[in-house]
């Protein structure tokens, strides 16, 4: 019979491997689609990653990437990691609402890549979020975080789109005027703060595929 720690480390190694694995794809067509940008000579990066969507697809592979090599490494993931981890999972969500409920079918991209930039890689982290125990409870008290990074990226854009035009989303174009903008950055906000609710709700999971007992971090 085989003993539990070596069928724990057996699933520890799988999951941080599946997730080395997607989320180098991921980054992968990213950096393929920014290629292609410049061939056709369109290669501004402020562009290409000013839009939401491929910044945070982009920050999440990173951070991804670095949980499962904790994983590999049998090393406990700080809760500095688990808390940037849940930002960025609720960024994802968000990106995921957003594009599927207000812009569908906006963007350059081909269809599939929109798919796993919007619908697959979002639910991919959402699930691993909540079936795998390798992160801490996160505190209640610091849900506050899920803010600055959305936050940051709003005053960019907005400062971008009165200076040389440039927005990646309709939504924010400065002639809607002040109030339109207003009112639409009030509601994405109140829906990062929804999202990262339901992030840290969900990090209190104990985990199915991999639960927290079971982990280093636990």
């Amino acid at each position: 019979m085989m003993r539990p720690h070596l069928t724990s480390r057996r699933a520890t190694l799988g999951i941080g491997t599946v997730r080395i694995v997607v989320a180098a794809f991921v980054v992968g067509l990213l950096v393929q689609g920014y290629i292609a940008r410049i061939a056709v000579g369109d290669g501004n990066p402020f562009d290409y990653f000013g839009f939401f969507t491929n910044q945070t697809n982009l920050l999440m592979g990173l951070l991804m990437v670095a949980t499962g090599g904790f994983m590999l490494l049998d090393r406990p993931m700080p809760r500095r990691w688990a808390t940037a981890r849940g930002v960025m999972t609720a960024c994802l969500l968000v990106v995921a609402v957003v594009y599927n409920g207000l812009i569908p079918g906006t963007g350059t991209a081909s269809a599939w890549v929109s798919a796993v930039l919007h619908i697959l890689f979002p639910l991919y982290v959402l699930l691993d979020w909540l079936l795998v125990g390798d992160r801490p409870p996160l505190r209640w008290s610091r849900l506050w975080i899920v803010l600055p990074y959305p936050l940051v990226w709003l005053a960019v854009v907005l400062v971008r789109g009165v200076t040389d035009g440039w927005v990646p989303y309709g939504f924010l174009l400065p002639e809607r005027g002040v109030v339109s903008l207003l009112g639409y950055c009030a509601a994405l906000l109140v829906t990062f703060v929804v999202a990262g609710a339901a992030v840290w709700a969900g990090s209190r999971a104990r985990g199915v595929l991999l639960p927290r007992d079971a982990t280093t971090s636990a």
